[in-house]
């Protein structure tokens, strides 16, 4: 059976006002249309509904038993427009963001601080990951949006990159480590020291493995971390040297290294999708990063 919708919302109104006139006052219609339809859902449905009375209508047993779901149909799409129009008004929803973690402090952070202040009632939902896993997740629809660093495996449509900002990393080591970080090291010297890397399948340790290689050297860590972070406290606690985003620093115990190669530049991305439009919420975030 397939009624119209319309047909429903007519019914409720004159079940609800008791009256074909003031049902239409409220639906800014004529009491003739509202005849009709209601005289279109009866026969569809093979049963009287109202009856007529020199005070109005009354529901029949059968209209009381339609009013009831159709009620309960009508409150649930009037909760859902509202629900949309907090949407659109910034007044409720959610974002899910993914992101590598340099890109977290470098960028994210700030931006997210303002955003939250603006619009308190958005939840956020931000994952940390690397920069492969953060696109995935953006791929697969887990994510709405992904700030991360790059370069990461060369994108496909429908994602696109914007870069955010860009930065550099250094070489740092401990204060108390055995060096003298007044000189300026080779790549090859600083290869022969102790490592401390971002984990295999990161674009940070692809960027340096490459980085290596074209230097004729190993890129061979002696300890492999899961984020960023955890590099200054190992480097810090003397266990050997890191790359780091400059972001991160100054930091106390720790002191940069100067090297005779320079190190290649990053930047911090914002990826998104072209083929599906994002939420209300997500949309301002995007704007805000962009700004």
């Amino acid at each position: 059976m397939d009624i119209a919708l319309d047909y429903y919302r007519i019914f409720e109104a004159v079940a609800r006002h008791r009256s074909f006139t003031r049902a239409a006052e409220a639906l800014v219609n004529s009491q003739p249309n509202l005849t009709r339809a209601v005289h279109n859902l009866e026969a569809e449905l093979g049963c009287r509904l109202f009856l007529r009375s020199s005070r109005g209508v009354e529901l029949t047993p059968e209209g009381e038993a339609l009013y009831a779901h159709v009620t309960a149909a009508m409150e649930q799409l009037r909760a859902g427009e509202a629900e949309l129009q907090r949407q659109r008004e910034l007044r409720s929803g959610m974002v899910s963001i993914a992101c590598s973690e340099t890109a977290l402090h470098a960028v994210l952070l700030q931006v997210l601080s303002r955003f939250h202040r603006e619009n308190p009632a958005i939840r956020l939902r931000v994952s940390n990951q690397s920069a492969p896993e953060a696109i995935d997740a953006l791929r697969s629809g887990l994510a709405e949006l992904a700030v991360v660093t790059m370069p990461p495996a060369p994108l496909s449509a429908p994602l696109e990159a914007t870069v955010l900002a860009s930065f550099r990393e250094v070489a740092v080591c401990s204060t108390a480590f055995p060096l003298d970080s007044g000189r300026t090291f080779t790549l090859r010297e600083i290869a022969a020291l102790p490592l401390i890397a971002l984990r295999r399948g990161t674009s940070t340790f692809d960027l340096y493995e490459a980085l290596f290689r074209r230097h004729g050297l190993s890129y061979a860590p002696d300890i492999e971390a899961a984020t960023s972070t955890q590099l200054l406290p190992l480097v810090k606690n003397g266990l050997g040297i890191a790359f780091v985003p400059d972001v991160l620093l100054p930091a106390p115990g720790i002191e940069r290294l100067h090297l005779r190669e320079g190190l290649p530049e990053r930047a911090v991305c914002l990826i998104r999708r072209t083929d599906r439009p994002r939420s209300v919420a997500a949309a301002a975030l995007e704007t805000m990063l962009l700004s």
